[in-house]
């Protein structure tokens, strides 16, 4: 097991000089500790016994930390200002005497990866992740077999992108030496060189795995953009993931919410007590608020209103305060457009009920005749973006431009779209959005919300009130003028969304979709295999949730096989759709194509145990 940590601190850290002053960018403090301190305190956390830092800009800020660590020794490149990080290390040649991580000084990250890096059987080692677009990053190429092709920040003069560069780097001791020889013999300027052009450039004779780790959270800082992401988010999100304190048993949950959280979101609730009052609360409900607007509109036109609630109260909270002495039309091409139905006969207002086949796509030109044709004035038309009881998308872009020609507003019920699938609602022309905690954010179920037009809502103020809880203007004006809910909000509920949030924005709404769709994509495949179907075409599937038809076995319940699922830590959902037979399997949540190949896995072994018929069963 590697003893041995090195770390390249010379640098002059010149483009975050203003921040930094004197002191060396590795002493920028978090948590009133520098960022090298961190970094320290997780290496012998790890099991690191020795690390020594190649010094040079205000080499004394790192001898007196040498003072507080006896593990720690320095060593000195006094010719810093015009060396690259290379000569740093290669300063270092006759005190390395075994195999080491190698990190930088500036870096932020979690103890996982330490131990990711440290554990792999691989000698030499890069780890990776995914990209963060994080500006100044280091792009990796590397073949087939996951091997060190090539490394530069210009992708220009990559064959091919396949990761970033993190930072901590596993070496053989006979690798560092071996690439000393080879920059003394054949390199003239080796001096010059940045580490990482140097490993480049051994890389045909000497194998360096390249690990990539997609869910890895780390950050350098270079420049201020970097510290402000920094101390904004990525710390913040890795003292979340560092303060579980215990794994809670883990379920695949294959309903279409609430999903599968990771443990970071569920130990989020446990915080101490507060009163939902307080300024500090208030803070978090504007966190949340301001970060869900900005995931789907710009802060400057768009807000979100927030509601205790399941994703119904948001519906039914623009229904019911939006919809005035016009007439609204809503799509309904499923269970959830049939809701918004009800909600609107519940409330007495004028609608029409456009039905459109379940698991086809919206006839646009029929819609617009009946708009054109309608007897009473048309005001707003309200869809379901991602229809939850079959997964069928629904064309809200086209929707959107129908409304503008016509001057319509149109509502949108986002529930199994929002934070998966991109949505623009200024560039969608949509005037409404609701959508909850506990779907593709991966919260907890308790909170919908309301992103709506500023100026719209605004119209709002003196319309008549249908109802008090969920009265759109009356939530948004309180919230607007006290940072507060009207009424007691889900306290632990709204914590476990911040971090939802957080984690969210680590991994890009267009990264938990390539992930949802790679899910999706096992699943298709795999039912496909076992010869069974699924309701709507690929061409208008969502990718998020699949209604797959019942299989015509005599022996077979769906109740029978919820269970059988059930006891081996997987959940699935009942069909809602009407004269068809279904059973619905949603790929959202923390889960990955693996949970989903074990799926599918145990439905062929339930399909299998299907017995057949007694004699007496047959006609």
């Amino acid at each position: 097991m590697v003893k041995t940590a090195v770390i390249l601190a010379a640098g002059m850290g010149e483009r975050i000089r203003e921040r930094t002053g004197d002191h060396p960018k590795g002493f920028l403090l978090l948590d009133g500790k520098p960022l090298i301190e961190h970094s320290i305190l997780k290496l012998l956390d790890a099991g690191i016994e020795s690390i020594i830092i190649g010094t040079g800009y205000e080499k004394e800020a790192y001898e007196e930390l040498a003072v507080k660590y006896p593990e720690i020794e320095c060593v000195y490149n006094a010719d810093y200002e015009t060396t690259g990080s290379m000569y740093t290390l290669y300063k270092l040649k006759d005190v390395i005497k075994e195999d080491f991580l190698l990190l930088e000084s500036d870096l932020i990250y979690e103890k996982e990866a330490l131990n990711i890096v440290i554990s792999h059987p691989c000698e030499n080692v890069i780890l990776a992740s995914k990209f963060t677009n994080s500006g100044d990053e280091v792009y990796i190429e590397a073949d087939d077999n996951q091997y060190l092709i090539n490394m530069s920040k210009d992708k220009q003069v990559l064959n091919h992108v396949s990761s970033e560069l993190v930072g901590i780097t596993k070496l053989a001791n006979a690798t560092f030496h071996k690439l000393c020889s080879y920059l003394e013999k054949t390199v003239k300027d080796f001096h010059k060189m940045h580490y990482e052009e140097a490993l480049v450039s051994i890389a045909k004779e000497i194998a360096i795995f390249v690990q990539q780790e997609s869910n890895i959270v780390w950050c350098e800082v270079d420049m201020e953009e970097h510290w402000q992401r920094a101390i904004n988010f990525i710390y913040p999100l890795i003292k979340e993931k560092e303060n579980v304190v215990q794994k809670v048993n883990r379920k695949i949950l294959l309903n279409p919410g609430p999903a599968t959280t990771t443990d970071t979101v569920k130990y989020a609730q446990i915080v101490e007590d507060i009163c939902p009052r307080e300024e500090a609360f208030s803070d978090v409900m504007e966190f949340v608020a301001d970060a869900l607007t900005a995931f789907v509109a710009n802060l400057e036109d768009y807000t979100t209103v927030l509601f205790s609630g399941s994703g119904t109260a948001a519906v039914e909270s623009i229904l019911s305060s939006v919809i005035r002495d016009d007439a609204l039309l809503i799509i309904n091409n499923g269970a959830y457009g049939e809701r918004m139905c009800k909600i609107a006969s519940a409330y007495g207002l004028k609608f029409y009920n456009f039905i459109s086949p379940a698991d086809q796509a919206i006839n646009l030109r029929l819609l617009e005749t009946f708009i054109q044709n309608s007897k009473l004035k048309i005001s707003h038309i309200a869809v379901v973006h991602c229809e939850t009881s079959t997964g069928l998308l629904n064309d809200i872009e086209s929707l959107g431009q129908l409304c503008e020609k016509h001057h319509l507003s149109l509502i949108v019920d986002a529930m199994s779209a929002f934070a998966a699938i991109p949505i623009d609602m200024k560039e969608m022309n949509i005037s409404y959005l609701a959508a909850s905690s506990n779907k593709n954010l991966q919260g907890m179920a308790g909170v919908s919300f309301v992103v709506a037009n500023k100026e719209q809502v605004e119209s709002l103020k003196n319309a008549r009130r249908r109802n008090v809880y969920l009265n759109l203007y009356n939530q948004y004006a309180h919230f607007k003028a006290t940072k507060q809910m009207q009424f007691t909000p889900p306290v632990q509920t709204l914590y476990a969304l911040k971090q939802a949030i957080i984690e969210t924005k680590w991994e890009t709404i267009e990264g938990r979709y390539e992930r949802y769709s790679k899910s999706w994509e096992t699943l298709i495949e795999g039912i496909t295999r076992l010869g069974m179907k699924h309701l709507v075409d690929r061409k208008n599937h969502s990718k998020i949730i699949t209604s797959i038809i019942e299989p015509s076995h005599p022996n077979y319940n769906f109740y029978e096989m919820h269970d059988f699922f059930y006891e081996r830590g997987i959940t699935i959902y009942p069909g809602k759709v009407d004269k068809q037979k279904t059973f619905r399997v949603a790929n959202i949540g923390n889960i990955s194509s693996i949970d989903m190949e074990k799926f599918i896995d145990l439905l062929e072994e339930f399909l299998n145990e299907l017995k057949e018929p007694n004699e007496s069963e047959k006609i």
